[in-house]
């Protein structure tokens, strides 16, 4: 693997920390991990493109049509996958973007622009951007946060965005990100007329990093730091915001916000709990934050919990999360073979933690856990043929385990 030169280890708070690589940067000349470049190029970037058409997914941006039949329906809970389908476009830019420095494909950017025009045509004047509601349910925008996750699809959005502007300097898709950015902005704070919420589902904290780091803007990292300070503050903003929808906020499915770590102030928090993938976007803007305000008090937190996830929760494949009924953690130390859940995103969101805390932090502790989720609990959710994934990740089967092709969660198999 080679880098550019200009990635230089910065001097801050008495200690040595690194800046994370700019992708467009970093080129694998050869060995194992270049070959799994390629077969993600070359085939896994193009056939999920082709599933996202197959699945209907890309309908969604059609904003001149009438919405159709839904392609996927509303489930027990109330809730459709399809609510969702913006993170896969956001993820499969993203993926896409990484090889574009170094293997400029005219065609692949074409379909990437299509999907951003796409995109900006259906975006409201006010910046406000998801597919379902602008289509569905325009009167129900920001009324969910507990259970919609807006800002999660926005965030994986906004990763592509700052990817391909990397990549390509356009900035097409990167200013219709901005725009959407400064909806949430003008929405969402601890100022007076502000709504004091905060996604469930985290994943806006992490993008919002990446995106002060292109901007320099001090508003995106004042908002990254704002969704991360106020989680966990009781009363909760969950229960007022169902009582505002006529609900109870007893009648909430997982009873406890801890499914979403939003159980207490980030900084209290001790034990992993909860959904795993959540939990390792959370963290990883932790890491970030930690990193870009110096905060100490985040870092301690994040040590903690880094540690209690290592020595208690974590497979030895550097999977997480046991359970399929949370898609996350149980009690410590339940880590079963056959019925392992270790979701591929939850591994996924792993190594984007272990890597952040090595950029704080020098320490070979966190790049030995990186190594060891790269090549096990993370390699394991895609086939050698690049076409064929697996969401969980058992350690253990009697062969009824089996790869698919599709998924029908967005942004599984795009991460």
């Amino acid at each position: 693997m080679t880098s550019s030169p200009r990635f230089q280890p910065a001097r801050a708070a008495g200690r040595q920390r690194y800046r994370p690589a700019d992708h467009s940067g970093v080129v694998f000349d050869g060995g194992f991990w270049q070959s799994w470049t390629e077969t993600v190029r070359n085939v896994t970037i193009p056939t999920q493109h082709k599933r996202l058409e197959e699945e209907g997914f890309l309908e969604v941006l059609d904003f001149d049509k009438p919405a159709g039949p839904l392609v996927r329906p509303i489930q027990p809970s109330g809730l459709s996958m399809q609510h969702f389908f913006d993170s896969d476009f956001g993820k499969w830019i993203e993926a896409a973007s990484y090889t574009l420095k170094a293997h400029p494909n005219a065609a692949l950017e074409t379909k990437i622009d299509t999907i951003v025009e796409k995109l900006e045509k259906g975006q409201m004047a006010d910046g406000y951007l998801n597919s379902w509601f602008i289509r569905r349910e325009p009167d129900r925008r920001w009324t969910n946060l507990r259970d919609l996750h807006e800002m999660y699809s926005m965030g994986h959005l906004l990763e592509g965005a700052v990817a391909y502007y990397e990549a390509t300097g356009k900035r097409r898709f990167l200013d219709v990100m901005i725009r959407a950015v400064d909806n949430i902005i003008a929405t969402f704070g601890a100022e007076p007329g502000k709504l004091r919420g905060y996604d469930a589902h985290e994943e806006i904290e992490l993008a919002l990093v990446k995106l002060y780091r292109v901007t320099r803007d001090p508003r995106h990292l004042k908002l990254a730091t704002y969704f991360v300070d106020e989680r966990g503050r009781m009363p909760s903003y969950y229960d007022e915001e169902a009582r505002k929808r006529g609900e109870s906020p007893d009648d909430y499915v997982y009873k406890t916000y801890a499914y979403s770590q939003a159980h207490m102030p980030v900084r209290d928090q001790y034990q992993v709990v909860g959904h795993a993938v959540r939990a390792m976007y959370l963290f990883s803007a932790m890491a970030d934050l930690s990193h870009e305000n110096d905060d100490p008090t985040l870092k301690e937190a994040c040590d903690r919990l880094f540690d209690n996830l290592v020595s208690r929760q974590l497979y030895v494949t550097g999977g997480l999360g046991p359970s399929a009924s949370n898609e996350g953690f149980t009690r410590e130390f339940d880590l079963p073979n056959e019925t392992a859940y270790a979701e591929t995103c939850a591994a996924v969101a792993f190594g984007f933690w272990s890597h952040r805390m090595a950029q704080v932090d020098l320490d070979s502790k966190f790049t030995d856990r990186l190594e060891t989720v790269l090549y096990n609990g993370a390699l394991s959710g895609i086939s050698r043929d690049g076409e064929h994934y697996f969401y969980e990740n058992v350690l253990e089967s009697h062969g009824q385990h089996r790869r698919w092709k599709w998924h029908y969660c967005p942004c599984c198999p795009t991460n």
